[in-house]
């Protein structure tokens, strides 16, 4: 009897516990979930006001330009910072500031003025800045046996709303009577119920496994003098110069081929849809192989097969160069995020990575469009810009084999 007791009352201690967990790792995925939503909307609706911003605006079309780059610049020069401050004041805490930061910089954008639009646009890069860091190194730490399934998660969360965004903004802005403004403000919304979703999470948080987490091994690792380190960056670099090169120009370059300006924006949307689906099935497949050199090999192809046949293909198979370009950027966005939890041991190597890999990746992201858009400028043509995309697939094959290795960074100072 006085063991049946005893088990009853370890049962009822337990069970609890066990039911704590739980609700912990719901609010958890929740909070994910949420601030992904917002790490790509409040950039990709810009895309199709460009037009209203700069008339409304009465400025010049490179600084309207400037509205899209500011952001990539700001995760290119912020990112390294980002897992110091998770480090010294907890992850949790730094991602709650980043979404109120990000917020008010919706808000301010939103406002009337050139100034508010630029200074609101800056704030809300450093804030997304800090989440893309963060995130993949907060998903290692909470969820080491599923890195994969939450990488999914988190990224067709955020390509998803990205989608979304590009297709609503200009009827919010015109249908509606909003205007440029209501169009950029309304995500303001959705990053403040993100705030409303995180908060519980504070309460959940552990400060002493989240320090030990990023000083554990971290301060025996320079990333910046490790090859593998530099593989990964690389594979991040090309992949984001290839989409956003793409999300910049295709629309032109279609439109020089002979496909008119209704078809052209619809081809956009359904490359940025393909993307969808391989965003959430790449993760998990990518986190249950040893390496991920087939993944990264199919990656190539489909970029090649789509860029090749932008410059010698018939237009007649126009669609099928489009999906393919929609693979392989699917699986090379997945395969970059993964590649952050999969080629380091801990959270803090994983925020080290990822900040070192986006801090490069987004600086070439920036140029990458500016410098495209010279060289058509410089030529006439879209074939040499092209051909270069062909050169940046097979260099995303070289560094990827590299980066698909079952090792980690492991480089000393």
């Amino acid at each position: 009897m006085n063991l049946l007791n005893q088990l009853d009352k370890k049962q009822k201690i337990e069970s609890p516990s066990k039911s704590h967990k739980q609700s912990a790792s719901w609010i958890i995925i929740l909070g994910i979930i949420f601030i992904a939503v917002n790490l790509r909307a409040p950039l990709i609706s810009v895309g199709p006001l460009v037009d209203l911003i700069r008339d409304n605006l009465q400025i010049s079309n490179t600084l309207a330009g400037m509205i899209t780059t500011l952001p990539l610049l700001a995760f290119a020069f912020f990112s390294p910072f980002a897992p110091k401050l998770g480090q010294k004041f907890g992850v949790e805490l730094i991602l709650l500031i980043a979404i109120i930061f990000l917020t008010l910089g919706i808000i301010i954008r939103s406002l009337s003025g050139i100034a508010n639009l630029y200074i609101g646009t800056a704030v809300l890069g450093l804030a997304i800045a800090v989440c893309n860091v963060l995130l993949p190194s907060l998903i290692k730490r909470e969820f080491p046996e599923r890195i994969g399934m939450m990488t999914g998660v988190y990224a067709i969360s955020m390509n998803l709303f990205g989608a979304i965004a590009a297709g609503i903004s200009v009827p919010i802005a015109i249908r509606l009577g909003y205007g440029w403004q209501g169009a950029l403000g309304i995500w303001g919304i959705l990053s403040f119920v993100s705030i409303l979703f995180w908060l519980p999470k504070l309460k959940h948080r552990d400060m002493k496994t989240s320090t030990a987490n990023h000083q554990t091994t971290y301060n025996n690792v320079n990333l910046w003098r490790s090859k593998l380190a530099w593989q990964v960056t690389l594979f991040m670099g090309l992949q984001s110069t290839v989409f956003y090169v793409l999300v910049a120009w295709l629309p032109e370059i279609l439109k020089q081929q002979g496909v008119s300006s209704d078809q052209s924006g619809w081809l956009l949307s359904i490359m940025q849809v393909v993307v969808l689906p391989f965003t959430f099935i790449v993760p998990i497949i990518a986190g249950r192989m040893s390496n991920q050199r087939l993944l990264v090999t199919i990656t190539s192809i489909s970029l090649l097969i789509g860029n090749v046949g932008l410059i010698y293909g018939s237009l007649n198979f126009i669609v099928l160069w489009i999906v393919m370009l929609g693979i392989g950027g699917g699986f090379s966005f997945s395969l970059a995020m993964m590649f952050f939890s999969l080629r380091t041991k801990n959270a803090g190597q994983a925020a080290e990575l990822s900040g070192m890999a986006q801090s490069v990746g987004y600086l070439l992201a920036a140029i990458g469009p500016m410098f495209f858009g010279y060289l058509h400028d410089l030529t006439n043509s879209w074939t040499i810009p092209l051909l270069i995309l062909v050169g940046a697939s097979v260099m995303l094959f070289i560094v990827g084999l590299g980066a698909a290795k079952n090792q980690y960074v492991c480089s000393r100072k």
